[in-house]
C-alpha cells in the first residue's frame, strides 16, 4: 500500500474517530441536560410540598387542617369566627380570603346560602357548581362559583358593591353532628382560589370521590 493511501485511510479514520468523539461529547451534555431538568422539576416539587404542610386549627367546635401559608388576620367582623390570608398565585395581583362563619340558628337553608353566594356574582359568564358528600358523620355542601364578582365596596352597612371580573369563590356549607353549621368561604382571583380546592375540602377532610352533585 503506498504512502499516499495510508494517509488518506488515516485521515478518513481520524475524522470517523473524532465525530464519534463529538457524539459521544454531545450525548454525555444532553443527559446532564437533562439530569438537571429533573433535579430541578424534584426540587420544586419539594417545595410546593412544604408550602402545602397543612396544621391543625381549632375554631371554636370546628377542626380544620388548613395550609401552613395561609396567615390568620387580626380583622374582626360581626359572625366571622376567624379570616386567613391566602398567597396569590403567580400572575395575580391579590391575594385570595378565607373566612368561617357561625350563625344563631343555623343561618338559613342550603338552598338559600346557596342561591346568596351564586347571586354575588352577575349572571353574564357565570360558572356555577355545588357538590354534596360526607366527610365522617358530618354533611357538607361545596359550592364553586366564577365570574364576575360584586366585591363588597365599603362598610358592610352601606351594602355598596363593585363589579369586579375575572373571580372565583368556593363555600362551604358544613354541619358538625351535635355542634351546629360552620361556613367556610374563600373569595378571590380565579386562579389563585381555583388552585387551593382542594387544600378547602381537605381542610375538612372532605373527599371528591365521595360527592355528587347537587340541584339546587
Amino acid at each position: 500500500m503506498t504512502i499516499r493511501y495510508m494517509t488518506h485511510f488515516g485521515l478518513v479514520a481520524l475524522i470517523v474517530s473524532g465525530s464519534t468523539a463529538m457524539l459521544t461529547v454531545a450525548h454525555a451534555e444532553d443527559e446532564k441536560l437533562k439530569s438537571d431538568a429533573s433535579t430541578e422539576k424534584a426540587e420544586k416539587k419539594e417545595v410546593g410540598k412544604k408550602a402545602d404542610e397543612a396544621v391543625d386549627v381549632k375554631i371554636s367546635e370546628l377542626d380544620l387542617k388548613l395550609p401552613k401559608s395561609w396567615k390568620q388576620s387580626d380583622a374582626t367582623l360581626p359572625m366571622r369566627l376567624a379570616t386567613f390570608e391566602v398567597p396569590a398565585s403567580e400572575g395575580d395581583k391579590e391575594n385570595g380570603e378565607f373566612v368561617v362563619y357561625s350563625f344563631p340558628g343555623g343561618g338559613g337553608g342550603v338552598d338559600a346560602n346557596i342561591g346568596r353566594w351564586v347571586g354575588q356574582f352577575g349572571a353574564e359568564g357565570r360558572e356555577a357548581v355545588v357538590r354534596q358528600g360526607k366527610a365522617g358523620e358530618s354533611e357538607y355542601f361545596i359550592a364553586n362559583i366564577s365570574g364576575t364578582y360584586m366585591k363588597p365596596d365599603g362598610p358592610p352597612i352601606l351594602r355598596k358593591t363593585k363589579e369586579t371580573p375575572g373571580y372565583r369563590m368556593i363555600s362551604v356549607i358544613l354541619d358538625l353532628e351535635a355542634k351546629g353549621v360552620y361556613f367556610l368561604k374563600l373569595t378571590g382571583p380565579d386562579a389563585t382560589v381555583a388552585a387551593q380546592l382542594d387544600a378547602v375540602r381537605a381542610s375538612f377532610s372532605g373527599k371528591l370521590e365521595d360527592e355528587k352533585e347537587y340541584e339546587f
